[in-house]
């Protein structure tokens, strides 16, 4: 099984590649979809708006949300085909990090002129293998 760095460096190729070819301006579900296909071909196990129920206080909510794209069944990816990204989309992919317990999230932001400007990666209480032992990571954008 890759490290979770390893399989989030190859989503960020991927999707660096997308949009160098396709550039900005197509809905969320073209890029999702292409995106998927993609790290299909790599090799990776890719599930596409992932119902998730969860749990809290003593009940129970169905399909409370969806993951665009659960890459290898730990990494979560949110997609957005927008201007540019607001805060509250971090705080969106972060929550979702928290209610499954994963470790590292991808925000990917396809509207753009470029790529490199849409691109958040967020840890969830994750220490990278490379990490030096003075790196604190605790809920906080790498």
């Amino acid at each position: 099984m890759k490290d979770i760095d390893e399989v989030s460096g190859d989503v960020i190729d991927v999707a660096l590649r997308l949009h160098r070819e396709l550039g900005p301006g197509l809905m969320e579900s073209v890029y999702e979809a292409l995106l998927a296909a993609r790290l299909i071909k790599m090799g990776y196990a890719v599930a596409r708006q992932q119902p998730i129920s969860i749990d809290f206080d003593g009940m129970h909510f169905e399909g409370a949300f969806k993951i665009d794209l659960l890459v290898d069944g730990r990494l979560i990816v949110e997609l957005k085909s927008i201007e540019r990204l607001l805060p509250v989309h971090a705080k969106q992919l972060l929550t979702y990090l928290r209610l499954t317990h994963q470790p590292v999230g991808l925000l990917i932001n396809f509207g753009g002129d470029t790529l490199k400007e849409g691109i958040r990666r967020l840890v969830n209480n994750h220490v990278s293998a490379s990490s030096a032992p003075l790196r604190e990571p605790i809920n906080r954008r790498d």
